[in-house]
């Protein structure tokens, strides 16, 4: 495990989910380190655009989060776009109840953030029944918005980063329902952008509606005792009861064994794609 930055000319330009504070720009410092230009988007998709049309050189999006689960919308468009998995990071997540200044909880009406943020800290939120939960695009653009708009009866749910940066007050730490509350977020580049090979490897593949078949594409890795970390089933669209597969194996492409693992897969798979073999950094 790649404890180090990733090494990218200064001045890199990483587009990222959110607004300034957001939990995957965050990310996005952890893997790049200072001197990176950073680029807010409107949502995951609009990530993702950006590398592809060349408005930056990096994307970071988040994949997985320990409490709520896979981000599915992420691994559809993982499919869908040409880009490649450069690196992965994780980052505890710490939410944070986010007010104007000199408001208290009798003043609050309303709270304001992402629906996997409200989620992620439901059973603070039933402490208080009157609440109006509000879904947001974005944490830390929920409390933009509720200091550009001056909604001085509204909370937001957010990092303490959005807190700082927008000059709110933070009116209750740590509200999340489990301390251990980790997202993982993938590093996306151009195909070539930077040398293919790390401690894990992504793929996705389809394959044929068989007796067995799923049985036989995953032991392709068993007998090279390749460790699958995660698999995952998404619905192909227009394609009904099919999908595909998303599979994380902890194994460098560049490796014999993982090597021929993909080359037997691709005999059985009639789609099969690589989203990346990279670091992972803690």
């Amino acid at each position: 495990m790649k404890k180090s930055i990733l090494e990218v000319p200064k001045n890199s330009k990483v587009a990222y989910q959110g607004e300034p504070g957001a939990f995957s720009q965050q990310a996005a410092g952890k893997v790049f380190g200072a001197g990176r230009i950073s680029i807010p988007c409107h949502s995951p998709e609009d990530v993702f655009t950006a590398v592809m049309r060349k408005r930056a050189e990096f994307g970071v999006i988040p994949i997985e989060n320990t409490l709520a689960g896979s981000i599915y919308q992420n691994f559809d468009l993982l499919a869908r776009f040409p880009l490649a998995v450069v690196a992965e990071t994780s980052l505890r997540i710490e939410h944070n109840l986010i007010v104007h200044r000199g408001v208290g909880f009798p003043q609050i009406h309303q709270v304001y953030s992402h629906p996997a943020a409200l989620e992620q800290c439901s059973r603070f939120l039933s402490r208080f029944k009157s609440l109006e939960q509000v879904s947001f695009y974005n944490t830390a653009g929920s409390v933009k918005h509720m200091h550009d708009q001056g909604l001085k009866h509204a909370a937001a749910i957010a990092s303490a980063d959005a807190a700082r940066i927008y000059g709110m007050k933070i009116l209750r730490r740590g509200i999340e329902d489990d301390p251990e509350n980790y997202t993982r977020f993938l590093v996306l580049a151009r195909k070539g952008r930077l040398p293919q090979g790390g401690e894990k490897t992504s793929i996705v593949f389809g394959l044929e509606n068989q007796p067995g078949v799923l049985f036989k594409a995953l032991s392709v890795f068993a007998l090279r005792n390749i460790d699958l970390v995660k698999i995952e089933s998404r619905p192909i669209r227009g394609k009904p009861w099919e999908y595909l597969f998303y599979m994380d194996l902890l194994s460098d492409i560049r490796s014999r064994e993982c090597s021929h693992a993909l080359r037997h897969l691709r005999e059985l798979a009639p789609y099969l794609k690589i989203l990346g073999s990279y670091p992972v950094i803690i």
